[in-house]
């Protein structure tokens, strides 16, 4: 079968209620399929009614949508893979299947209340489009729209007035994405206990160049205190991007690595320091029960993720990356 592109939209209760990563956890492992792209989205009402339109199957899911607010923060996550759009419906579920024991994703992470055949309260949690025709509608609009209407978001709003904010950055790092699982996903469940929200959403392949500015600052560290510093520090970037700086021509250093990694911003209060507290030491052995580098650390290199550990680096490693950049809609157009 022809390798296709389907979309999984993560509901904005579904989001603020800290559902992603057990969402992201399920349609990944039971798919198989590949994320390929993400963005968080403030839809407007026009895209929100233009996506209900691309929906023919799912009546109940289209109206939700035409009366979702406009600007309602969701997340959605773009899959690639022979046959993605079945695959992922399958495993999403759809208007008629909310009523079982968590044979589907909506099963588990959505909400229908009903009471003598009256919905009382409906919310899908996540949505896919049924078929690769409702898919590449569907995308297309995501795409034109996703300049003006997504990217790293403000959720300040959901906070009490007068709270001092923080954004702060986590990359899922390489080691979570060997092979589809419920490893990324269980990395954000993880940070849910922050009670900070997510804002941006990015999958991206860290360049030779990118890893070596981003880890630039831990090369003199690691050269004055082993006698092989050097080729640790080309270690940790051959694991982030692929390959060694000094096994790389300057035009491949600038080409997107070989290793996929998610970036991740988080908003809220001390959100520099709950990060880290969630994320534990960079040694594995050394990390608390429930930390992130406990749970799916095995080495002080290959430990699950990494978090700024200042808002300076924030603001460094994120222009680093280039977080900012919209490469969901290049991305999607190229595809299709």
């Amino acid at each position: 079968m022809a390798t296709q592109l389907t979309y999984a939209l993560i509901t904005p209760a579904a989001l603020r209620k800290g559902r992603t990563g057990g969402v992201l956890a399920r349609l990944i492992s039971r798919s198989g399929l590949e994320l390929f792209t993400g963005r968080i989205f403030a839809p407007s009402s026009k895209l929100l009614s233009g996506l209900a339109t691309t929906l023919t199957s799912q009546e109940k899911t289209a109206d939700w949508l035409r009366q979702l607010p406009a600007g309602s923060q969701s997340l959605v996550l773009v899959l690639k893979g022979e046959d993605a759009a079945t695959k992922a419906a399958s495993v999403v579920g759809d208007d008629t299947r909310m009523n079982g024991r968590g044979e589907s994703i909506r099963d588990t992470f959505g909400d229908l209340v009903e009471e003598s055949g009256r919905t009382v309260y409906f919310d899908p949690g996540v949505i896919a489009p049924a078929n690769a025709n409702e898919a590449a509608a569907g995308l297309k609009l995501l795409a034109e729209a996703s300049d003006a209407e997504g990217g790293i978001q403000d959720a300040s709003l959901s906070f009490p007035v007068c709270t001092d904010l923080e954004k702060t950055l986590v990359l899922i790092k390489p080691d979570n994405f060997a092979f589809p699982s419920t490893r990324p996903g269980g990395v954000i469940d993880l940070l849910t206990r922050t009670g900070l929200a997510l804002v941006g959403f990015k999958p991206f392949h860290m360049s030779v160049a990118q890893g070596e500015d981003f880890y630039g600052p831990v090369l003199e560290f690691l050269v004055k205190k082993l006698p092989d510093g050097r080729a640790q520090w080309e270690s940790i970037i051959a694991f982030m991007a692929g390959r060694r700086p000094s096994e790389t021509t300057a035009e491949e250093k600038n080409a997107p690595g070989t290793q996929q990694c998610v970036a991740l911003i988080y908003q809220g209060p001390n959100a520099v320091a709950r990060i880290r507290e969630a994320l534990g030491p960079t040694n594995p052995s050394q990390a608390p029960h429930g930390t992130i580098r406990k749970e799916f650390g095995t080495t002080i290199m290959i430990n699950g993720a990494h978090a700024s550990d200042s808002l300076e680096n924030v603001a460094r490693e994120t222009a680093i990356i280039r977080l900012e950049e919209n490469d969901f809609k290049t991305k999607i157009s190229a595809f299709l």
